[in-house]
C-alpha cells in the first residue's frame, strides 16, 4: 500500500490568517469568537469572522491554496496534482444576494444581474482551485455536511491509493456567514448567545465560524524525492451514515462508532495506539452528548480528548479540514491544543484544559455532520 504524507498545509481562521498564527492562539488558549452584526437586519450574535465582515469563498479558498502550495514547497503550475476541494455552503452566500435582488425587483428594475452565475455553482470552487494552480487531472468536489474535509482529505488519498495522482491539492473551506444560515441555525434553536463551549455543563449550542484548510498530500515516495518536509501520515479513515435523521445524531451513536473502528482496522491500529482525539465538539446538547458517548464507548482509558471549535467557531464543510491542520501541527511540534471554552466538563473524559508536551504519535480525528455524515481519519507522526 502506498504510504501517504502531507507536505503542506494552508489555513486561515477566526485565530488568525496563517497556519503558525491559528496554532499559536489556539495552544495559548485564545478565542476568535467575537460579538459581531453583520447584517442590520439580525441582532449582534458571537461569530468566529476572519476579519470584521463575512468572507468572500473565493478570496478565501485563493489565499488558503496559495499557502498550501508555497508551504509545500511547490511551484505552479502542477498539471499532474490532483485537486479535492469541498465546502458544505460553497457559493450559497452569492445566490442569497441574488434572491434578494429578485425579491425586490432590482433584479430587473436596475438590471442587475449576477454575472458570474455559472461560476457559482456548487464545483466550481474546485474548479478555480484547479485554474489557479494549473491542474488537469482529477477534479473532485465533495459536499458531506460538517464532515466534507475528512471526506475531502479521504477521497484525495484514495486517488493516491489506486495510483491515479501522486499528488492531489486538498482540503475544504467555508465562508457561511449568511442571513439564511444564521436564521436557520436559529430556527433549530442550534446557536450560542455568548460562545462556544464544547463539552461544557452549561454549553449553549454552536458558533459560526468561517475558514478552511488546505493540504498537500503526495506518496511518500514523492516526498523524500524532493526532500520535501513532512509534518504526517495519513493512516486510514472510516466513512459512514447514521441513516437516521435530518440533523440529529443517532443518541446510540452505533454508525459513527463503525466509523471509529472501521478508521482503526483500515491503520492497522487498535484503540490502545491512539494518543489523542481532536473531538467534533460543536457545544450542542445532542453532538457532544453522543460524542461523548462514542468515545467512552471505544477508548476505555483515559485518552486526551479536545476540539477546537471554541477558538475557531463551528466552520461548517471546513471544520475538519482545520481539526486535521490543528491534529498535524499537535504530531509535529509534539504538544496537545487546549480544549477552548471547557469550564466545567458534563462529561468523564480526559479533555485537555491547557497545552501541554506530550509524546504522541497516533492521532484520531472526528467528524459528524448533518444528516448522519460520521467521517474519522487516523494520522500518524512522520
Amino acid at each position: 500500500m502506498v504510504d501517504i504524507v502531507v507536505t503542506g498545509i494552508g489555513l486561515i481562521s477566526a485565530l488568525g490568517t496563517s497556519l503558525d498564527d491559528s496554532w499559536q492562539n489556539l495552544i495559548a488558549g485564545k478565542s476568535g469568537i467575537k460579538l459581531h452584526q453583520p447584517f442590520p437586519e439580525l441582532k449582534p450574535l458571537p461569530l468566529g469572522l476572519i476579519s470584521t465582515a463575512p468572507a468572500n469563498l473565493r478570496h478565501l479558498t485563493e489565499q488558503v491554496v496559495a499557502s498550501a502550495v508555497k508551504d509545500g514547497g511547490l511551484v505552479t503550475p502542477l498539471p499532474d496534482c490532483g485537486v479535492v476541494i469541498g465546502s458544505s455552503r460553497s457559493y450559497q452566500a452569492s445566490w442569497e444576494i441574488l434572491a434578494q435582488q429578485m425579491h425586490l425587483s432590482s433584479f430587473c428594475a436596475k438590471g442587475e444581474r449576477l454575472d458570474n452565475w455559472l461560476d457559482t455553482l456548487p464545483h466550481m470552487n474546485a474548479i478555480a482551485t484547479a485554474r489557479q494552480i494549473g491542474a488537469t487531472g482529477v477534479v473532485l468536489a465533495p459536499m458531506a455536511a460538517c464532515a466534507t474535509g475528512i471526506w475531502a482529505i479521504a477521497q484525495a488519498a484514495n486517488l493516491i491509493h489506486t495510483g491515479q495522482c501522486e499528488r492531489v491539492i486538498t482540503g475544504a473551506t467555508e465562508a457561511p456567514i449568511t442571513p439564511l444560515t444564521i436564521i436557520g441555525f436559529q430556527r433549530m434553536g442550534a446557536l450560542a448567545k455568548t460562545g462556544a463551549y464544547p463539552f461544557d455543563l452549561n454549553r449553549e449550542g454552536l458558533v459560526l465560524g468561517e475558514g478552511g484548510a488546505v493540504f498537500v498530500l503526495e506518496s511518500a515516495e514523492l516526498a523524500k524525492q524532493r526532500q520535501a518536509r513532512i509534518y504526517g501520515r495519513i493512516l486510514g479513515f472510516g466513512l459512514t451514515a447514521d441513516a437516521y435523521h435530518g440533523n440529529a445524531p443517532d443518541p446510540k451513536g452505533k454508525s459513527a462508532i463503525a466509523a471509529v473502528k472501521q478508521c482503526l482496522e483500515r491503520s492497522f491500529l487498535s484503540r490502545d495506539d491512539i494518543d489523542y482525539i481532536h473531538a467534533h465538539g460543536t457545544a450542542t446538547q445532542l453532538n457532544d452528548q453522543t460524542e461523548s458517548l462514542i468515545i467512552h464507548s471505544i477508548f476505555k482509558d483515559k485518552i486526551a480528548v479536545s476540539s477546537s471549535k471554541g477558538a475557531t467557531g463551528h466552520t461548517l464543510g471546513a471544520s475538519s479540514a482545520l481539526g486535521v491542520a490543528f491534529s498535524l501541527m499537535a504530531l509535529k511540534k509534539q504538544k496537545l491544543p487546549p480544549c477552548v471554552g471547557l469550564r466545567q466538563s458534563d462529561f468523564d473524559l480526559n479533555f485537555v484544559r491547557e497545552s501541554y508536551k506530550s509524546g504522541i504519535c497516533r492521532v484520531l480525528c472526528l467528524s459528524f455532520g448533518f444528516g448522519g455524515q460520521n467521517a474519522v481519519i487516523a494520522l500518524g507522526k512522520e
